[in-house]
């Protein structure tokens, strides 16, 4: 048994420790729980009250509503952008002020959402020097935007620098010679800023996915991705990087003056007029030289004449009758739709390709490769666009053996489609493999499910004569592109 006087230590030395407890300061939060997960030894209005920024009443939010309250101790959220700290998450990283791209404008350091200025400096981004020493002339002189106009007529100079009008604090004005208004951005109707579909930036608003409108107001009946789709052009671009989509409609960035269409157009903003004048001048309508047409970028050149820009006269002495018939040959389309007919001459294209060949450009070897660019399955020669299949193969490719090392069964499985339908029920099975029906030449595919028909035409040529069909898509040759292969965007014209 201790002695009296030990008990009386002890009774002292207790209310002294409890005593210091309650003098540590609330952001001091020791562990108010016997063990993790053990229920909390506070009560919930003493825990909440611990979580309430001073002062505030009952009811107020927790954390300063970024965080949740666990035992009187605040758990700061960071879901959002940067990152909320503090002992009762007041605090955000982000939130200081910012003039011309630096936080503080160099001049402080920024402590808990506000900034605090170095010596000499004042403001909410330490912006302003607490002493000028420049003229008025010189101070006006900094604070003039590119037109010239002081703080753009939107606020007032202070030692060269701006200090935009916001009166009612709403901080819309804002940049370092006032030029950004974003009150341009709030909806009239709801008074919100771009209608709460977008973001506004430097009084240019920026619409989500399936708004539209100077104020994001309208909404697109179609979907975003079926928007896109309609705004890719030939060459798989959005608008072909010459105009910005909306609702699934392009609109050109050029615009001419006279308020028609200017040098760029089509629905997918694909044709480019300026490809056809010699020197560009946006104000003169000297196309090709004087001497053709312009179509949708590329130069039809008037008889007589020739180049990309129809800049060079041709001396022929046949009519322009006479010269198609010598290019048509025994088709139907002068060069076989390959080439361009010249004083009854054709000149083949791609330029420079060697598989484009003949007095009329009939032949075209490309046809004999397969979309893996590999001729007549490797198993043959191509002459004149047409395989000639080595001993043991055959086929439009060469891609069949005639000698099969697989049961009639095994073979059969693997012609049978999804629908378990052998070779869909247009060809034939010959060892694993289905061959088409030769009299129904528009069927083709792996199990002879793709017909070619639905491939689109241009000038009455199934891909324009520059592609081959795959399956109902066009797949282009080089320098071709266009969903039936009709847009050249090759470096020369053919």
């Amino acid at each position: 048994m201790h002695p009296p006087g030990f008990r009386n230590f002890l009774l002292l030395a207790s209310s002294l420790f409890f005593a210091g407890l309650s003098a540590v300061p609330q952001s001091f939060s020791p562990s108010l729980r016997s063990w993790p997960g053990a229920a909390c030894r506070l009560s919930r209005a003493e825990s909440e009250r611990r979580c309430r920024a001073p002062g505030q009443p009952p009811g107020a939010a927790l954390c300063h509503g970024r965080g949740r309250c666990d035992c009187g101790v605040c758990i700061c959220h960071v879901t959002e952008p940067g990152m909320f700290f503090g002992p009762l998450c007041e605090c955000h990283e982000w939130v200081c002020e910012t003039y011309d791209g630096s936080t503080c404008a160099g001049h402080g350091k920024c402590d808990c959402g506000k900034c605090k200025c170095d010596q000499g400096w004042y403001g909410d981004a330490c912006q302003y020097p607490t002493h000028c020493d420049l003229t008025k002339k010189k101070s006006n002189q900094m604070c003039k935007n590119s037109q010239d106009i002081i703080c753009s007529n939107a606020g007032t100079c202070h030692c060269g620098r701006c200090k935009c009008d916001n009166s009612d604090g709403s901080g819309l004005v804002y940049g370092k010679f006032c030029e950004c208004d974003d009150r341009e951005c709030i909806d009239d109707e709801t008074e919100e800023i771009c209608g709460g579909h977008g973001k506004c930036y430097c009084g240019n608003c920026y619409c989500k996915a399936g708004w539209h409108g100077d104020k994001c107001e309208f909404q697109c009946d179609i979907t975003p991705w079926e928007s896109k789709r309609r705004c890719t052009s030939p060459d798989g671009k959005i608008c072909s990087n010459r105009g910005t989509c909306v609702c699934g409609e392009c609109t050109c960035h050029d615009v001419d003056p006279t308020g028609d269409w200017g040098d760029i157009h089509g629905d997918t903003c694909e044709c480019d007029e300026r490809d056809c004048r010699a020197v560009y001048d946006r104000y003169s309508d000297d196309f090709c030289s004087g001497h053709g047409q312009c179509n949708c970028g590329r130069c039809d050149c008037k008889a007589g004449w020739y180049g990309k820009k129809c800049e060079h006269p041709q001396s022929c002495t046949l009519s322009a009758e006479e010269s198609i018939r010598k290019c048509q040959g025994s088709s139907d389309l002068p060069c076989s739709g390959r080439g361009k007919c010249e004083c009854g001459k054709c000149t083949c294209y791609p330029p420079g390709d060697r598989r484009v060949y003949g007095k009329t450009c009939e032949c075209d070897d490309r046809r004999c490769e397969d979309l893996d660019g590999v001729v007549c399955g490797g198993h043959g020669t191509c002459s004149c666009g047409r395989c000639v299949c080595e001993r043991g193969w055959f086929g439009k490719l060469c891609q069949h053996p005639r000698k099969c090392n697989m049961t009639e069964e095994q073979s059969k499985n693997l012609c049978e489609s999804a629908d378990g339908i052998l070779c869909s029920g247009k060809g034939s099975c010959h060892c694993g493999k289905c061959i088409c029906s030769a009299e129904e030449w528009y069927i083709s595919g792996e199990f002879c499910d793709c017909d070619d028909r639905d491939c689109d035409k241009h000038d009455g040529l199934v891909c324009t004569g520059n592609g081959i069909c795959s399956c109902g898509n066009c797949e282009c040759w080089d320098g071709w592109n266009g969903n039936a292969c009709e847009i050249w965007l090759g470096s020369e014209y053919p």
